[in-house]
């Protein structure tokens, strides 16, 4: 059972994080004008990624991620790095590429921990959900429940220690 199921949700996996990953590709791949899609609709997110204490990039990270989110970090660094591939970084190449130059704050990490914890499951475990309920309003309930309130507690902690600040 433990084999059968582990192969299982390890295959829904490798069917998932493949297309992400191809899809994060063509977004850092393909421009308009002189960015990235990727860059713009990191971009266009910024607002609401400030609003929680993130930015745009975290945020198109999470959204590319929803069926996979072993890529969001490598989303994330293929973003920043403007290299249109995913890619390793040395750790004090990332302290420098995330503080020094993308302008992460001690808030930004902590919300991104926060947003983690809490942010929507994986596409394995809506689709679990789903096959064991197969009721759309308890599949979208256990898929959206938990990312309001990585929003509302990201909201929350940013703005209390920007006050505080």
């Amino acid at each position: 059972s433990l084999i059968d199921r582990t192969l299982f949700v390890l295959w829904r996996a490798i069917l998932m994080a493949a297309p992400c990953g191809a899809l994060a590709w063509v977004l850092g791949n393909i421009t308009i004008g002189n960015a990235s899609i990727m860059q713009r609709a990191a971009d266009w997110l910024d607002p609401l990624g400030f609003a929680i204490g993130l930015d745009g990039v975290i945020l198109v990270a999470y959204i590319i991620a929803i069926p996979a989110n072993e890529i969001v970090v490598p989303t994330m660094l293929m973003a920043y790095m403007s290299v249109g591939k995913m890619t390793e970084i040395d750790p004090t190449e990332l302290h420098a590429l995330l503080v020094h130059e993308h302008g992460w704050t001690l808030l930004t990490a902590v919300c991104l921990m926060l947003f983690s914890l809490l942010h929507n499951p994986c596409s394995t475990t809506i689709l679990t959900i789903w096959k064991e309920t197969r009721s759309g309003k308890w599949t979208a309930l256990g898929a959206l429940m938990p990312l309001t309130i990585a929003f509302i507690v990201c909201f929350l902690v940013a703005n209390v220690a920007r006050m505080l600040l």
